[in-house]
């Protein structure tokens, strides 16, 4: 049992340590940046979903996959797909496309691209009171009520946490996640 709980706790040191240096990650841009930028940023919400508890209620049974959603122009192609069928705290990470905001609801996380702006608004008012981990890239997402906003600094992928809104969604985020954020929203 002590082996079990040393093993589980070297899994997480590391897992932090590796996600340690993805924050630092300088992003190059080239032809290809905008790709690269995704592929990062893809990383990141694949290591958020391990630290962050969604409520009992948000799920129907223990197998029921974590549902990933992007709404608006998809600015990640590819590199979002490679999350599909990973394994993230004994469930299936499934990655789905939406095109309205009536689908929100059926998300456990939902990045909002940048070309939702203009119903970012509207979009966090309806995600604010249910389960749902949201994420951006985009000025003023937290502001908003966004609970996870990724951005550049000095050629360097960081991120920033709304802790009153991941509280009022009901999501319980890891003091290791939130000790690498930019804390907003206390």
């Amino acid at each position: 049992m002590i082996r079990k709980q040393r093993f589980k706790a070297f899994r997480l040191l590391i897992s932090i340590a590796v996600f340690g240096v993805l924050v630092n990650v300088p992003i190059a841009y080239s032809e290809s940046g905008v790709s690269r930028e995704y592929k990062i940023k893809a990383a990141f919400i694949y290591k958020f979903t391990k630290f962050i508890e969604w409520t009992p209620e948000s799920f129907s049974n223990d197998r029921d996959p974590i549902i990933l959603a992007v709404i608006g122009r998809d600015p990640f192609g590819k590199a979002i797909d490679s999350l599909h069928g990973r394994n993230v705290k004994g469930r299936k990470l499934l990655v789905k496309r939406i095109a309205g905001i009536e689908d929100i609801d059926k998300s456990h996380i939902l990045f909002i691209a940048q070309s939702e702006k203009e119903r970012l608004p509207e979009m966090l008012e309806t995600t604010k009171d249910l389960c749902v981990l949201t994420i951006g890239d985009m000025e003023g997402f937290s502001g908003y009520g966004g609970i996870i906003n990724l951005f550049m600094v000095d050629n360097s992928m960081r991120f920033e946490i709304n802790v009153a809104a991941a509280q009022q969604a009901g999501l319980e985020i890891s003091s290791n996640l939130l000790n690498l954020a930019t804390i907003t929203g206390n």
